[in-house]
């Protein structure tokens, strides 16, 4: 995971080219960070294959260097060995800049009985609140105290519990399925978040030898006590990029498959693409969108999973923006999620929000612009909306972008779209050619 550019980029997108062809999709950022992590629990090697070549990713593997485990490339896996001295404090320059490093906690606990994290950044979506995560370790015997934007945690031995969760949280789903692996007796998380990645975590973790059961359901039970050992595991694919590149496909009215997931992951977020208008074929692991004709306006809530994901929530607010009729969004994960709306409506979309709901009327004739991503998904709509387009979008921060797409400049220019990629040096600025990188020269740079 070496090698990720430090400078800021920028994308030029021309709309108005229908996206054709297939993705072959990239291990879910959103499992792989966390089966990074899992591989604390063990002093073996673990190989983790399809791990995505986003700069998040790369922050874990810093992450994992900086607290005493060994982590390399072995070309689409990352090998982690964490069998010598390990420190359970996570620094604060790696925290700040990504949420999922608190997932750190959970396994630095179980393996030393202590672990110091500091209060977690990343996007500016919301409060991602780690009461959650706090109160759950504190049901496991954890002691924990909260000073200076540190969370330090400490155990002279965590004992299985029964732990309710108000709220199901993914992350505190997760930091507690990997501290109940070496707490004395069962735990049983009640509420558990029941998302795909949560099902490769407990299999991540029942190959490391853990005795797990539920994983996909509100409740987990988790045995604890057994001897862990390496495991050698291939993450899901990405259920984001998917629904990212079928929104795509049909805002452009397209033709586009992608191969790796399995349908189901993505159930209810596909039933809305069909009450909107667009084709829906699924197969085993692929699913293919087309559209020729007018797009329909629906209501959508955002829930956990099964429910539809909030993070499919921008970009599917690009897609109703080219509806013929009034769409209601209804946000209820995170409350800065229509952060990008301000950028959505500079490039021409009629959105009005207030509080946790947005109102799209449509359907708008996009204009290209410069815009300026917000967040990892709200960049990733930004470009969505200069597909279609009239002109040239200019979308800035796409570090954001790179936080969770891999390759995204190569994927749609393989599907035809005209999106050039070019790197800005904060010592020197921009380069005299804007155009540095065509989609030529990112065809020849990922061959």
């Amino acid at each position: 995971m070496d090698g990720l550019s430090e400078h800021d980029a920028r994308l030029q997108v021309r709309g108005g080219r229908p996206l054709e062809g297939e993705v072959v999709l990239s291990g879910a950022k959103n499992s792989a960070l966390k089966l990074l992590a899992a591989s604390l629990l063990t002093a073996d090697p673990c190989v983790i294959r399809r791990v995505p070549r986003i700069t998040d990713v790369a922050t874990m593997v810093t992450m994992l260097r900086a607290l005493g485990a060994d982590a390399s490339d072995e070309g689409d896996a990352v090998r982690v060995e964490a069998g010598g001295r390990l420190s359970g404090c996570a620094p604060y320059e790696l925290v700040r800049t990504m949420r999922a490093s608190i997932i750190v906690m959970g396994p630095l606990v179980a393996r030393l009985g202590e672990a110091t994290i500091a209060m977690p950044g990343g996007c500016n979506i919301g409060p991602r609140r780690i009461d959650f995560h706090i109160r759950g370790l504190e049901k496991l015997g954890a002691r924990i105290d909260i000073e200076h934007g540190f969370i330090r945690v400490h155990s002279d031995g965590l004992k299985g519990a029964v732990v309710p969760l108000d709220y199901p949280s993914v992350g505190a789903t997760e930091n507690l399925v990997m501290a109940a692996t070496a707490a004395e007796g069962e735990t049983v998380i009640e509420n558990a978040a029941r998302e795909p990645e949560i099902m490769d975590l407990c299999a991540f973790l029942r190959g490391m030898g853990a005795e797990i059961e539920g994983a996909g359901s509100s409740t987990i039970h988790v045995a604890g006590g057994r001897s862990l050992h390496g495991v050698d595991h291939t993450v899901i694919a990405d259920r984001i990029e998917a629904g990212t590149y079928l929104i795509m496909g049909a805002a452009t009215g397209g033709r586009v498959t992608t191969i790796g997931l399995d349908p189901a992951h993505l159930e209810l977020f596909l039933a809305k693409l069909q009450a909107m208008g667009v084709q829906v074929e699924e197969a085993e692991d692929r699913i293919t969108v087309t559209r020729d004709g007018p797009l329909a306006p629906v209501d959508i809530s955002t829930l956990p999973h099964p429910g539809f994901a909030t993070d499919l929530q921008a970009q599917t607010m690009v897609l109703l923006s080219l509806a013929e009729g009034t769409s209601i969004i209804t946000e209820n994960v995170f409350e800065n999620r229509f952060v990008v709306v301000d950028e959505l409506n500079r490039l021409g979309a009629g959105i009005e929000t207030s509080g946790h709901h947005a109102v799209i009327a449509g359907p708008r004739q996009l204009s290209g612009t410069v815009v300026e991503a917000p967040d990892l998904r709200g960049g990733a709509a930004l470009v969505a909306a200069g597909l279609v387009a009239d002109g040239v979008t200019e979308v800035r921060s796409v570090y954001h972008v790179d936080r969770g797409y891999e390759d995204l400049t190569g994927k749609l220019c393989a599907l035809g779209a005209d999106v050039t990629r070019w790197e800005e040096d904060p010592r020197t600025g921009p380069p005299e050619d804007a155009s540095l990188l065509t989609c030529e020269d990112e065809a020849v740079r990922g061959a």
